[in-house]
Parts: C-alpha cells; structure tokens; sequence
C-alpha cells in the first residue's frame, strides 16, 4: 500500500510539474504560488475554486490541480510538500487518519481537535471548519413519508421489513450505510439492490424501484420537493464539515493572511450553499469554477 501510495504521489509531482510550464517553457507556479488540490468528485473541486478564489481575492498567487484522487493519493502529496491546501470533511478525514475513532455522536468541537491533534506532527494544519456539511442521508418520496407519517429513520423500523433499499455497492459493508442502519435502527430491509450512481438512485426512487436510497446531504435533487431527507435522529452520521487542512510551513510563510481568508471563506459557506452549487455544476452544466464565482458575487 505505501509504495502504491508513493508511486501515486510521484505521478502527481509530475502532473504539477508538467503543469507548472507555458508555451515559452516559463513556469507557470512559480514559488510562494499556493497550490490547491481536490479530490475526484465535483463537489470537492467547487471546493477547492471556492476557497481558492478567496485567496486570489486575499492577493495570493494560486494554482488549482483537479481531480487529483483519492485520500490515499491526495494527503500523501499534501504530508510530503506536492500540494499546499486540502478541502476536507470533518468526520471521514478524523476515520482516515485514525480507523478506530468513534467519530458518531461527537461534538464538532471535540472532532476538529482530535484532527487537530493528530496532523500536527505530520506538518500539516487544520483550519476552521465550516457550517456547511456534507453527510450520508436516507432519502424517500414526499409522498410516501406523508401516507407512511414517517420524518425520522427511526420511523422506517417497523416498515423496513416490506422496503426496497437502493445504494452504492460498497453500502453493504460500510458502517455509515447498511451495517449502521441495522445497528444503530434495527432497520432490515426486505431487498437491497446496487445503484450505480446518485442519478441513478434518485430515478429508481422516482420510479418506484426502490423506497429508500442513500444520497448524500448536499445533492442537488434535493432541490425536488418529490424527494424528503429523513431526519438521522439516533446521530448515525458523524458530523462531515467541510474543514481546510494546510501544510503548516506554507501557512506560516504567507503570514496570517491566508489562515484568515480561508477561515472567513468557512464562516460564510452554508449546506444551503453546497446543495446550490451542486445544482448548478450538476444540473446547469455549470464548471466548478464558474459555481464558485457565481457564489462570489452573490456573496459581494
């Protein structure tokens, strides 16, 4: 695992690399630039636009990479010096580091200083976590909650039995989706069929393919008033704020500027935000950058 994660963080020098020249063989990310790295899934490179977009504003120099991995790849590249900036999430960051944690039923507070804690010696800095989050949730019709009188996920262990579950594959054996729900709700579904995507559950739920599906708090069919989040009442998700995690010798050569602009990019971001700029990449077409300027002026 560690020479694979080696050979990942190799590749992406490369990429950042290849990346760093023009036409005129100039470097493109010249030193003191704040490199800004996401993940591979679009609601973490709005992300990564949108705070980036606050350093520009702040007068930084800043270079985005996209799309760079997964955890596995992108920390690594962030521990040893490739990429500058991570947009993370509270809870799965604190599982990541450290798989025993009990992250369920946690306070905010107490997860970002457990996090805190264990980055500190390996260089890197976590900075103020965000209102906004993005958790696993349990969605159902509209319709159906209002026949049913169901709000909650403690509401569906009586029904569960006679209910169609749709998910992930990995929803099986996470503790988050399937293993949780029977532990924490005694919720045993009488099927569970494999969803290839969110789109893909949210029409089988449309359609009447499935009852329940997992989609995550911040998708933009959310906005579909046919669709209800149901309420994780027993507090089966840890809490996923979004948290910027720095290299702390990066943050200490930009001086308090930087800590101060992402922070107040974090104090401003909401999970309304986030299902918005979902909405608007996903369903509009927009890029995960024109979203985040699209925030920007709305935010003056």
């Amino acid at each position: 695992m560690r020479s694979r994660a080696l050979a990942a963080v190799l590749l992406l020098t490369a990429g950042l690399v290849g990346c760093a020249t023009t036409e005129d063989d100039a470097p493109a990310v010249p030193a003191g630039t704040v490199r800004v790295a996401s993940y591979d899934f679009p609601e973490n490179q709005i992300l990564a636009e949108l705070y980036a977009e606050g350093l520009r504003r702040a007068g930084l120099e800043v270079a985005v990479q996209h799309g760079v991995g997964t955890r596995e790849v992108v920390l690594p590249a962030l521990e040893q010096g490739v990429v500058d900036v991570v947009v993370e999430y509270l809870g799965t960051a604190g599982e990541f580091f450290r798989p025993d944690a009990d992250t369920a039923r946690r306070g905010v507070d107490d997860l970002h200083a457990d996090l805190a804690q264990i980055l500190a010696p390996r260089g890197l800095t976590v900075l103020a976590a965000a209102a906004a989050e993005d958790q696993n949730g349990f969605v159902v019709l509209a319709r159906f909650a209002a026949e049913q009188g169901i709000s909650r996920l403690s509401d569906l262990t009586a029904l569960a039995p006679d209910l169609t579950f749709g998910g992930p594959p990995e929803c099986a054996d996470r503790q988050h989706c399937l293993v949780g729900l029977r532990a924490v709700y005694g919720l045993e579904f009488g099927a569970v069929l494999s969803m290839p995507s969110r789109a893909a559950t949210v029409d089988t739920l449309l359609a009447g393919g499935i009852d329940v599906g997992l989609l995550e708090t911040t998708d933009p069919h959310l906005t579909d008033r046919s669709l209800l989040l149901l309420e994780d009442d027993r507090g089966l998700q840890p809490h996923e704020n979004v948290v910027p995690i720095v290299a702390t010798d990066v943050l200490r050569a930009a001086g308090d500027e930087l800590a101060a602009t992402v922070d107040g990019v974090s104090a401003r971001l909401t999970t309304a935000d986030l299902v918005e700029l979902n909405r608007v990449v996903a369903l509009d077409g927009r890029t995960p950058a024109e979203a985040a300027a699209q925030w920007w002026e709305a935010a003056g």
